[in-house]
């Protein structure tokens, strides 16, 4: 048995019990990791509410640091001692152990903590697909990145710097503007009080930007099709603010012929071979250090409830851990 957080109903944080949860031996192609740190991300409060579906009962929890304690028959991509992190689905990182796919696995660079690990799977690998896969970031393109502030927004300010582009950065208040910039943006755009594309026109000489990147969804979506350029780009990769409603596609054609898409890591990273490529030019990035890992925020894994209430809250910034 090991402690978990698991749910039995979606709803608010109140739904996340400190239960027993019996493990087992690894599987076929498994291994069981003991957990170091855990990362903390929005996706998680989805598969609370339940705007994510999960079976009931479900432990949460995508990604993960720790040690290999044993392995499953078949398994070659780690073996017993490995330090290793990992971003996998289903869910199950919220416990002090789990069982996890060994191909879904990397192993940590000496140079890096556990900490910084399990903080940066998921958003740094989400940077990685967002800048170097989905739209592949040029020195000197400018580009339009919202929620600048937080977990992803303030790793991929430093990764936009370190390549060279110019980064439109919104944000929610001054102080996090100053976050913000401090982390690499060129400009930041306080959404609270600015007009977003209009102010993008304002800085682009009218040309728009040729992608937006967009994790807020409904309250910005209008905003990021009006900051594109003819035949640009909208990444939306999140629900901050809720759930994009259903529109007329009609409306890419008459805004300039714009393109969409919805990614998801998961997909990104299906093969293998992507995932080391991804894993790989993360931990360099990281052991460069042109982009650091800022965990500012940590709660004991038994208080996951406080940690939602504060990233649902919007008061946190940079990387959450829970540790076991």
């Amino acid at each position: 048995m090991v402690k978990a957080i698991r749910m039995h109903e979606t709803g608010g944080p109140e739904v996340l019990r400190w239960e027993d949860v019996a493990l087992g031996e690894p599987g076929a192609g498994q291994a069981r990791v003991r957990h170091t740190a855990i990362g903390v991300n929005f996706i998680d409060t989805y598969h609370r509410t339940g705007l994510y579906k999960l079976p009931l009962p479900s432990v949460l929890g995508v990604e993960a640091a720790g040690v290999v304690e044993a392995v499953g028959p078949g398994v070659s991509h780690a073996k017993v001692g490995d330090r290793v992190a990992y971003v996998s689905r289903p869910p199950g990182a919220y416990a002090e152990a789990a069982l996890v796919p060994a191909d879904r696995l990397v192993r940590i660079p000496e140079g890096v903590s556990d900490e910084v690990a399990a903080g940066a799977m998921l958003k740094g690998m989400t940077v990685w697909m967002l800048v170097r896969r989905i739209h592949a970031v040029r020195p000197g393109e400018t580009v339009l990145f919202h929620a600048a502030a937080g977990g992803v927004g303030l790793i991929a300010m430093q990764w936009l710097r370190a390549i060279g582009a110019r980064t439109l950065a919104t944000v929610g208040s001054d102080e996090k503007g100053g976050l913000a910039l401090a982390s690499g943006a060129s400009e930041v755009i306080v959404y609270t009080r600015e007009d977003v594309a209009r102010r993008v026109r304002e800085l682009t000489r009218g040309e728009g930007v040729p992608v937006v990147y967009d994790s807020v969804g409904r309250s910005t979506f209008e905003g990021s099709l009006d900051s594109l350029a003819p035949m640009g780009l909208l990444v939306s990769y999140g629900n901050a603010s809720g759930p994009v409603p259903p529109f007329d596609i009609g409306q890419l054609a008459l805004k300039g012929s714009l393109f969409l898409t919805r990614p998801t890591l998961f997909s990104y990273t299906a093969r293998r071979e992507d995932l080391e490529e991804g894993a790989r030019e993360l931990f360099d990035v990281l052991e460069s250090g042109k982009v650091r890992i800022d965990v500012k925020h940590r709660w004991p894994l038994s208080q996951a409830a406080d940690a939602h209430r504060a990233l649902e809250g919007r008061k946190t910034t940079g990387s959450i851990v829970l540790v076991p």
